[in-house]
């Protein structure tokens, strides 16, 4: 569905970004946690330069892409709109280079191979690139993500990269209705983010900005903003159902 389609269907992007942020007001609230400036972003995987930029005009200014070819396509018009486009999806190596030309944040890093290819992009296109280590808090083998035991090491030796920024760590949920289960792959995440920020603190890691966890969607927002999400990615509750694989 194009933006013109969505404008001649009533499509209402800033309704729908209203009541998400509604929901996730009402959660911070709930978990004690009022004020404390949870993020959303929009992921728009599939949708065309035209939906992206009038959700991004809606106020949906913080999106993210998971495919690098369209990421190409669109990352002219998200720039001039004024979005921030934050790379959620797996990103192969062969395809970096459009993420440092269109991206601002990179959340799947998961390995020190694309880390160095990442680095190597930036110094020679002379930028800084915030990125986040996604994490396989779930066990699942279809997820990506280092295994959560790796994790403040990868951490680590990204931050030591030249042009390279760690911002925080990045997950995606178990696939469960148990809340426990979700929750405790949540809670382990923040067990990592807070073990980063503690050794940044006695100086035995370098990782003083890694205090976002990019973690939470539509679906189970609520339980990650109770374990401190600080950014959660929603799609087709803004967005719609999806026009494509």
């Amino acid at each position: 569905m194009s933006a013109l389609t969505a404008a001649l269907e009533g499509w209402d992007y800033a309704g729908r970004i209203a009541e998400i942020k509604a929901r996730m007001h009402i959660a911070q609230a709930q978990c004690g946690r009022a004020g404390a400036g949870v993020q959303l972003l929009v992921a728009t995987k599939t949708w065309d330069a035209d939906a992206a930029v009038a959700v991004v005009s809606a106020g949906g200014r913080l999106v993210g892409e998971s495919r690098m070819q369209e990421l190409a396509e669109k990352g002219d018009a998200l720039r001039k709109a004024g979005a921030r486009v934050h790379v959620i999806g797996q990103l192969q190596r062969n395809k970096a280079a459009i993420a440092v030309e269109h991206a601002t944040s990179v959340q799947t890093v998961d390995s020190m191979k694309l880390a160095e290819r990442l680095s190597r992009l930036c110094v020679e296109a002379e930028r800084e690139l915030d990125v986040m280590i996604q994490v396989n808090v779930s066990g699942e083998e279809s997820k990506a993500g280092v295994d959560p035991d790796q994790a403040l090491t990868l951490a680590s030796n990204v931050q030591a990269l030249p042009a390279l920024t760690v911002t925080g760590f990045m997950t995606i949920g178990l696939n469960s209705r148990d809340e426990e289960r979700v929750r405790a792959g949540y809670r382990r995440l923040r067990e990592i983010r807070d073990a980063a920020l503690i050794h940044s603190e006695s100086g035995s890691l370098p990782l003083t900005d890694a205090w976002h966890l990019s973690m939470g969607m539509s679906r189970d927002l609520e339980w990650a903003i109770a374990e401190g999400s600080t950014m959660v990615r929603v799609g087709s509750a803004v967005m719609g159902s999806r026009p494509g694989p």
